[in-house]
């Protein structure tokens, strides 16, 4: 029996192989693959499908995009950013590198975002910034949190996973101050390697983004002369030329994730919970997640039918080792989710026949 892995990097490549390579060998032959025409060409085409005034800022990583954004909005040490502790860690790594310290909200128990009814208790004079997850795909609601937060607070949307998602009509990544987006091979839109990008509609907020993901340089500086204290965090030339050529293919990669979605929404059995979509929103469905019971032995017998599983995540991150500093606040919901959580495969290139055995394995498994 074939084995169903969580994603398949080689499936999608088998389609598109003669784009890629086509595209990597014009950026190979063009003798230029630091910040030459790839890069803006891909800047300004993921910027336009966010939407008109709408700018964009290459970069090397999410980890970066997010790293630059609070940093071009001020924050800095001594400074409280505002996020939840079910994410990545690289979200709170952006965060450390700045210097500034992350608190953590709890999450809502029916969709796992940011509960914005607690997070009034969590904010600080020192609140110089919040981080809203799009965990899974799933848009947080940033417009509420806004009115919450006030305007003398930044707020960076962390669109690691939501590529294609909106709200209310409103693409993630275009209602904070800035947005961080992800490029990693496994996300919606991935590049062959790491990179990121980061989004406003400020123009001189992406004026300094750009100087400062290279080393505080401006490129019309004759000589150069650094404006800023900046680092290296540049998107390549190879890696924008790759997302230019998946760039057309996501809009049907979303919608494909979106009817294997409904497809095992529909099929799940009672015992595997899913979460729900945002009100006013379209997911876009970067991961397939739900809660169930058993779940270690339930992976290990989902493993011995073929059916590989992940687990998005499993330690929050105000367990973890490395941030015992920050203290235990109490996030009961966060916690709970953490036991429960089992990622199911999810790419475009899945068939239904395989989300049916997925669905089928299950239900013999919890049975």
């Amino acid at each position: 029996m074939n084995r169903i892995p969580t994603f398949d990097l080689l499936a999608q490549l088998a389609e598109i192989r003669g784009e890629v390579l086509e595209a990597v060998t014009r950026v190979l032959d063009s003798g230029q693959v630091i910040l030459g025409p790839e890069v803006a060409g891909f800047e300004r085409e993921f910027a336009s499908g966010l939407g008109e005034g709408m700018h964009g800022v290459g970069v090397a990583s999410g980890t970066a995009a997010l790293a630059l954004a609070l940093r071009a909005l001020g924050v800095g040490p001594g400074d409280e950013v505002v996020t939840v502790a079910n994410t990545a860690v690289a979200t709170v790594a952006a965060i450390r590198e700045l210097g500034a310290k992350p608190v953590f909200c709890d999450v809502r128990e029916d969709t796992a975002l940011l509960d914005l009814d607690q997070l009034s208790a969590v904010l600080s004079p020192h609140t110089r910034a919040v981080v809203p997850v799009h965990l899974y795909g799933n848009p947080v609601d940033v417009p509420a949190l806004r009115e919450r937060v006030g305007g003398d607070v930044a707020v960076v949307e962390d669109c690691a996973q939501s590529a294609g998602a909106t709200l209310r009509g409103m693409p993630t990544g275009t209602m904070g101050d800035a947005a961080a987006f992800s490029f990693y091979p496994t996300k919606n839109l991935g590049a062959y390697g790491d990179a990121g990008l980061c989004a406003t509609r400020d123009a001189g907020l992406a004026e300094t983004m750009r100087r400062l993901r290279s080393y505080g340089l401006d490129a019309g500086d004759a000589p150069p002369a650094a404006r800023l204290e900046g680092v290296n965090a540049r998107l390549d030339e190879l890696q924008a030329a790759i997302l230019r050529v998946k760039l057309p293919h996501l809009s049907l990669w979303v919608e494909r994730r979106r009817a294997l979605a409904e497809r095992y929404r529909v099929a799940l059995p009672a015992a595997a919970r899913g979460f729900e979509t945002s009100e006013g929103a379209r997911h876009a469905r970067h991961l397939f997640v739900v809660r169930v019971p058993r779940r270690e032995a339930l992976r290990r017998a989902l493993g011995a039918r073929g059916i590989a599983t992940a687990v998005h995540y499993p330690v929050p991150i105000h367990h973890m080792p490395a941030y015992a500093f920050l203290g235990r606040p109490s996030l009961p919901v966060t916690e709970r989710l953490a036991g429960e959580l089992l990622t199911l495969p999810l790419y475009p290139e899945l068939g239904e026949s395989e989300v049916d055995r997925v669905c089928a394995a299950l239900r013999e498994a919890l049975s």
